[in-house]
């Protein structure tokens, strides 16, 4: 294994630090005072565009994906692009100026790699040039989402079009102002077989019949702009040349797309908790209980010692699932990408709760990341299917790894 960056990579490295720390975190606390105004709920920071523009004139635009496409992306690989989204992790909103966002980066992989070329068109080009925004919508509240053979959103086939009925909740990037357009999981045919079911279908958010209900908080963050909807799916008619890749075809492409997907936030986590670590190193020095500075104690050395640790193994487990991913494709990659998945926001949790003990009262307030931090992490336990699933499946193959192995 050798995890070293290409030159491509490293240089990229280099002017995404230079470029966070000259025009990104000098205005981090302006940007999140005006997203925590609840009169600005649902607004985009009036500079972000000009901050996008400057992005991508530094070349710093769509490195995500994974291929070129035309002279919008840069065309890294997994592991070429793990670092960047590292360095975007320590602000949470700031891969939106790199058109990094998900749930677009992949929204945008999946046409990028199953659309026809008049879904591109209409869609993908708008994406990646950052004009608009979009939304995925999976996951329902009347059943359990943690195995997605069981949604019940119908896409049903009447002439030249399909007619879509459902609820889904947690739907990303649902409630911001230039969402345009979501990716909608659904069944084509109940009756088939279980993972033949379900089908994907391009939905304009403007379609007649599909109505946001309401935005919905995470530990009472509303991560406005983009935010997370409940969505009501009624009589919802859109043409059949909407239809991802053919019916059926939905878990097919849910597998290409949460692969890199999961690369992106457990990368995404690991600079959350190389912050973490950061803030809590230089409170040590700038606190004195009991007549010493909290670097003389030897607790607090050991839980900071213990979070260089394990955010050390959390990144090489995750570029080893990134590296693998290059080589052999995400079927072959399958039990790295549950292990990154299981580990990784466990890892952040631990480090940012450390963190917040270390710091105190200023731990849980708005003065610091921390808080949000937490909760970001947090969520992902859930997001892109709970611990329980991938550990459950990732326990099945390594028995059936196993037990027939009887060499000493």
């Amino acid at each position: 294994m050798n995890f070293e960056y290409s030159d491509k990579s490293i240089a990229l490295q280099k002017k995404l630090k230079d470029f966070m720390e000259t025009h990104v975190l000098p205005i981090e606390e302006e940007i999140e005072s005006f997203h925590q105004n609840p009169a600005n709920a649902w607004k985009r920071w009036p500079g972000l565009e000009a901050l996008k523009q400057k992005a991508n004139d530094a070349g710093l635009w769509n490195v995500f994906l994974p291929h070129a496409y035309g002279d919008l992306s840069p065309g890294l690989s997994n592991l070429e692009y793990a670092p960047l989204a590292e360095i975007m992790g320590r602000i949470l909103w700031s891969s939106e100026i790199f058109n990094c966002s998900a749930p677009d980066t992949g929204n945008m992989e999946v046409l990028a790699k199953y659309g026809t070329p008049a879904q591109q068109e209409r869609w993908l080009t708008p994406l990646l040039n950052g004009d608009i925004r979009s939304a995925f919508l999976m996951t329902e509240p009347d059943v359990a989402s943690s195995d997605a053979t069981n949604i019940e959103t119908s896409i049903t086939r009447d002439g030249d079009d399909y007619v879509i009925n459902g609820r889904k909740w947690w739907s990303s990037g649902g409630m911001d102002p230039t969402c345009k357009v979501a990716i909608v999981m659904g069944k084509t045919d109940f009756n088939a077989e279980r993972h033949v079911q379900q089908s994907m279908i391009l939905v304009p958010m403007d379609t007649p019949g599909l109505k946001i209900e309401r935005a919905l908080s995470v530990f009472g963050y509303t991560d406005s702009p983009e935010g997370h909807a409940e969505i009501v799916l009624d009589d919802v008619r859109v043409p059949k040349a909407n239809l991802l890749l053919g019916e059926g075809r939905g878990f097919e492409i849910a597998q290409g797309r949460l692969g890199p997907g999961r690369i992106h936030h457990c990368m995404r986590l690991i600079g959350m908790a190389q912050r973490s670590l950061e803030i809590m190193a230089q409170r040590t020095v700038q606190r004195k209980p009991f007549g010493r500075t909290l670097d003389t104690y030897s607790s607090i050395r050991q839980e900071i010692a213990l979070s260089a640790c394990e955010i050390e193994q959390t990144r090489l487990l995750v570029l080893s699932a990134a590296d693998k991913m290059d080589k052999v494709g995400n079927k072959e990659a399958k039990d790295l990408i549950a292990m990154i998945k299981i580990v990784t926001p466990r890892m952040a949790l631990g480090v940012i709760d450390r963190a917040i003990q270390i710091l105190g009262g200023q731990g849980v307030g708005s003065d610091t990341p921390l808080a949000h931090f937490f909760a970001a992490a947090r969520i992902l336990r859930l997001a892109d299917g709970p611990d329980e699933v991938h550990m459950s499946q990732l326990g099945k193959n390594t028995i059936k790894k196993y037990v027939n192995n009887t060499h000493v």
